[in-house]
């Protein structure tokens, strides 16, 4: 790939039979020369073991997550997954956190809602102590843990950790703790002005933010048929924007869509899908995916890796997309 910014790609492994087949796909995005591979983790697999298979089937390409929650694993445990991650990796492992949702803490996990933004930053600064001492002990607002010993030695470079976050006192967070920032659904005007709030954190910490890596996820379709695939995308675009928790609603809303974000979310509250891919306007789609052509979209990802603070666009894709579609996006997608 000719370019100055970074691909990674994001599997999707409901669509997987066994852990084996995500491995596939992993290695077929090595052999196109993607810098990185990623999976989601909501309510299916334990994103951990099919990690593990896929670091054992690679050889070269960067492993993350996106994202374990912290209200789902304790810091510690989070600490040691992401150890032995890296070590069964030999160091391409980035671990993935962000502050979860509503839904998924208290639907899935059993817990309740509280904190986020505190908790994500405690169990950051936990997973450091691990990596610094090979202890977890902290005394803190939601975490008060006396602490144990790692009974492994710690690597000198542990693994990086990744924030996922939308809004400006969340991104401002990454930037002064975390190593990392993967948002999504960003225009590119939004993103500019959001990567501030990244560098304000990071100079809060006394951090370098050319250090930290931004990695943009970027729902993606190349198909000839152009059509089919804006339409398969803005249905999933819509999806998020109005069902998939408050946050990027809001986030798309502050974004210049409020009218938009409404008369989506209006349509979710009916579970009326078809009415919510409707809403979703051509303009819109431009600006927060990149669905078309294989030449528009990597026109594209083009314009985001133009953006000045982002060095990666990570590739997602979207519900309805057959597995040979999205090798066939891949494979567009890799001729950047």
């Amino acid at each position: 790939m000719t370019r100055e910014f970074d691909i990674d790609v994001i599997a999707s492994t409901p669509e997987h039979d066994t852990p084996g087949s995500v491995a596939d796909l992993a290695v077929h995005a090595e052999g196109l020369g993607f810098d990185r591979f990623s999976m989601g983790e909501a309510t299916g697999w334990n994103l951990a073991t099919i990690l593990a298979v896929v670091a054992d089937r690679t050889d070269e390409i960067g492993l993350s997550d996106d994202v374990f929650s912290p209200y789902g694993r304790s810091p510690a445990m989070l600490a040691q997954t992401a150890l032995t991650l890296h070590d069964i990796s030999d160091g391409r492992y980035r671990l993935g956190l962000g502050p979860s949702s509503p839904a998924i803490t208290e639907r899935w996990h059993g817990v309740a809602f509280e904190r986020p933004l505190r908790r994500l930053r405690e169990t950051i600064e936990i997973i450091r102590a691990v990596y610094e001492n090979g202890n977890p002990e902290y005394h803190g607002e939601v975490f008060d843990i006396d602490g144990l010993n790692y009974d492994r030695s710690v690597p000198e470079n542990p693994p990086p950790i990744d924030a996922a976050t939308l809004g400006p006192k969340a991104t401002e967070l990454a930037g002064r703790f975390a190593d990392g920032w993967v948002p999504q659904l960003f225009t590119v005007d939004a993103l500019e002005e959001r990567l501030e709030d990244l560098r304000r954190g990071a100079e809060l910490g006394s951090r370098d933010p050319g250090e930290l890596r931004t990695s943009l996820i970027v729902r993606a379709f190349a198909d000839e048929d152009r059509e089919h695939a804006r339409e398969t995308v803005r249905s999933t675009i819509a999806f998020l924007v109005g069902a998939y928790g408050p946050y990027y609603g809001d986030s798309v809303a502050e974004q210049g869509y409020p009218e938009m974000v409404a008369e989506i979310r209006e349509a979710w509250s009916e579970r009326d899908t078809a009415a919510m891919a409707e809403a979703l306007t051509d303009e819109a789609l431009d600006d927060l995916a990149a669905a078309g052509t294989p030449e528009e979209v990597r026109e594209r990802l083009r314009e985001y890796g133009e953006v000045d603070g982002l060095d990666a666009v990570r590739v997602g894709f979207v519900n309805g997309m057959t597995i040979e579609e999205k090798r066939a996006t891949m494979e567009a997608v890799a001729e950047l």
